[in-house]
């Protein structure tokens, strides 16, 4: 017979809306279990070493995620583990933020101690237990075998919306018509890169990169991202469906984490499918390594330090919820009276079947709102979600993915199922201007 836990609010996903969210709920003062396949928290942040952080503020500057989000960073940067907010120098977004994935481990796993949540790690969602419209409990798999997690609030921060999906919730997947997604890529480190050489190669040929890199004030910032070597690229003729090299700078200083190899038309909740990528983008990655050393200006003497633990998914499942943001609501900049979130990043669609990124940029004052409507479940009663799996058209999924958007999203949906509970309310029954009143107390910005 399965161990039994009792809980107030179960969160399944230890990824950086995960963290958030538990973190947030802890802090309201119930019972919350956080849940993380992995032995290790943070998600695609580090099993899948997505780097660095994109972005906090708006393309203006003004910075649209704080709370939680930013206590992560302020403490990364106490412990020597963040340079905090940078320019980028790819030009696509305002700022970018490096982190040291070892250390936001770290500081991580210390906040949410510190807000008394009970962390199950090497603990796998393999059944949802449900009474008509509710989830009753979580039952999880692990070394000590089956366990049963009962609560009365559930937040799904799995990624790939599983606690939905086996509870029975409405979910979607990819693109309106063929239901393909984004593709995934294996991203690593190499070391030994000499980006003092790569940068005066940046000056020497700017029509060689994004045509938004800032050129003209590049001597004078540290070096943090690089799109571009296009020509390069093309005389190399790699088979890999992509049009540029882009790369990023840090944590130590001769290191880069690559952002190339793309695996396209396959599905990341689909077992076999996910095996033949993890495959295949390791097959890419020592390809682009060769590449890189031979090629590219600076990285004649670079070699790989580290491969990812799993490839990086940036979409799969995401939940139908009360309301689904779409494509015009982030190009436009829309208010909600809901709003629980605002993100400044821009959609940004790396092509599931070709070798483009589509780009739609924010109007009005560069910030769009996340509705609370988002992360509520259309047709199961408790469950809300956060990060990547929150209610979107395929397009906005292409800018709500990204980790400062994960960890605000995390943060509202952790105080609203706190709120559900302390208030003995449905998530959607949460008064929304209590919710906004305690998420402005926790620095939010909405």
């Amino acid at each position: 017979m399965a161990k039994i836990i009792e809980a107030d609010v179960v969160v399944v996903g230890g990824g950086p809306a995960g963290i958030t969210a538990a973190i947030a709920a802890g802090r309201q003062g119930v019972n919350t279990v956080l849940v993380e396949r992995y032995g290790f928290v943070g998600g695609m942040s580090t099993a899948a070493m997505v780097y660095p952080w994109m972005t906090f503020h708006t393309d203006s500057g003004e910075q649209v995620i704080k709370g939680i989000a930013q206590e992560i960073v302020d403490r990364l940067q106490e412990r020597g583990g963040s340079p905090g907010h940078l320019r980028d120098t790819v030009g696509f977004v305002r700022t970018l933020t490096p982190y040291h994935p070892e250390i936001y481990q770290v500081v991580a796993t210390e906040m949410l101690r510190e807000a008394g949540v009970r962390l199950l790690l090497h603990s796998f969602v393999d059944e949802v237990v449900t009474d008509e419209d509710h989830i009753r409990a979580v039952r999880i798999t692990n070394k000590s075998g089956k366990t049963e997690l009962r609560a009365q609030t559930f937040v799904d921060t799995s990624g790939d919306a599983d606690v939905a999906y086996l509870s029975g919730a409405e979910t979607l997947q990819g693109r309106d018509g063929d239901q393909q997604s984004q593709p995934m890529t294996m991203k690593f480190r190499m070391r030994g890169v000499d980006l003092g050489k790569v940068k005066q190669y940046m000056l020497d040929h700017p029509e060689d990169f994004y045509s938004k890199t800032p050129i003209d004030e590049l001597s004078d910032l540290p070096l943090t991202g690089v799109s571009g070597f296009y020509s390069q690229w093309k005389k190399a003729a790699l088979p890999i469906n992509r049009d540029q090299v882009l790369f990023f700078a840090g944590p130590a200083e001769d290191e880069v984490l690559i952002n190339c190899t793309r695996v396209q038309g396959l599905d990341a909740t689909n077992v076999e499918h996910l095996t033949e990528a993890e495959q295949e983008g390791r097959k890419q990655v020592l390809m682009m390594a060769e590449f890189l050393q031979r090629d590219v200006p600076g990285f004649e003497r670079a070699s790989i330090s580290t491969v990812a633990p799993q490839i990086g998914i940036r979409e799969s499942r995401r939940i139908v919820g009360y309301y689904a943001l779409t494509q015009e609501d982030v190009v436009q900049g829309r208010k909600f009276g809901d709003v629980i979130a605002r993100s400044g990043y821009p959609i940004d669609i790396h092509d599931p079947s070709g070798k483009g990124v589509t780009a739609s940029f924010i109007t009005g004052d560069g910030a769009y709102d996340i509705p609370y409507r988002s992360l509520v479940s259309k047709n199961i009663g408790n469950l809300l979600a956060a990060g990547r799996c929150i209610s979107t058209s395929h397009e906005a999924l292409a800018t709500t993915r990204l980790t400062p958007s994960c960890m605000a999203t995390g943060q509202a949906a952790g105080t609203a199922a706190a709120l559900s509970v302390k208030l003995k309310l449905s998530p959607i029954d949460v008064p929304i201007e209590q919710l906004q009143e305690e998420l402005r107390q926790d620095k939010a910005a909405i």
